[in-house]
């Protein structure tokens, strides 16, 4: 059995194609920016076994065509990573291509066991400095390095997600420091996602502080061009 927050049935921002996305509950991290904070307790959601979930993705695998299959999000699957293990196992039985959509903070033999059944991985790399993950993550860049050096070497296809908020990480310089930390990997493109307050609601209905309310959302056009040349970058590495 594992716990879920929620499932999205014909998801297309979460991994290549049309995907079945399982957002998955728990989370050891409070990223001052989350959008689930529903999902941070690991005792909430709803519980279901890895047959159930694959069963609801079958009925949808028509729609996948040769890119989709299912996600699983969070929350942080890695920290369910045996059941996510028994889903992505039984997705690949059926023909469904998988893809782990994760923050990478935790490199254990069980999460090592989820990767050989993982297809596509998004890898949030949330800073690019140790003291911004330190205050605005809780953890350190360590691990989601170490996590993103042990794709490289078992050749899991990786997209680099990171999180623009104005006033932290909004310049060139800080997406140049991001290239600098993943320059070295093979990575199919990095996504650069401006920071929204939609998920405000949610905190206010939680009874709890977002910790980023005071800042202002993203300019969509400039991440585009903050991204668009990162992109630039790394295609020019490997030309």
């Amino acid at each position: 059995m594992g716990r879920i927050s929620s499932l999205l049935s014909l998801g297309t921002l979460d991994g290549p194609g049309i995907r079945y996305v399982v957002f998955m509950q728990g989370c050891p991290l409070r990223c001052a920016c989350c959008h689930n904070p529903e999902t941070h307790d690991i005792n909430g959601g709803q519980e279901y076994t890895a047959d159930e979930i694959v069963e609801k993705v079958v009925k949808y695998k028509e729609y996948f065509g040769e890119d989709g299959g299912i996600t699983l999000s969070g929350g942080e699957p890695l920290l369910q990573a045996e059941f996510a293990t028994e889903i992505f196992k039984k997705a690949k039985e059926n023909g469904i291509n998988t893809c782990l959509d994760t923050s990478g903070c935790i490199l254990n033999e069980s999460v090592k066991e989820l990767l050989k059944y993982t297809d596509y991985c998004m890898l949030d790399i949330k800073y690019s400095t140790d003291e911004l993950y330190q205050k605005y993550v809780g953890c350190g860049i360590d691990t989601p390095l170490e996590f993103l050096r042990y794709l490289h070497q078992n050749k899991i296809p990786t997209r680099i997600r990171q999180v623009i908020v104005p006033t932290i990480n909004d310049t060139k310089a800080d997406t140049d420091a991001l290239y600098e930390l993943i320059k070295d990997f093979e990575i199919d493109k990095v996504e650069l996602l401006p920071f929204k307050k939609i998920c405000q609601t949610k905190y206010d209905s939680m009874g709890i502080e977002f910790p980023f309310g005071s800042i202002p959302s993203a300019n969509a056009k400039s991440t585009k061009i903050l991204q668009d040349n990162i992109n630039s970058k790394l295609k020019e590495k490997i030309l």
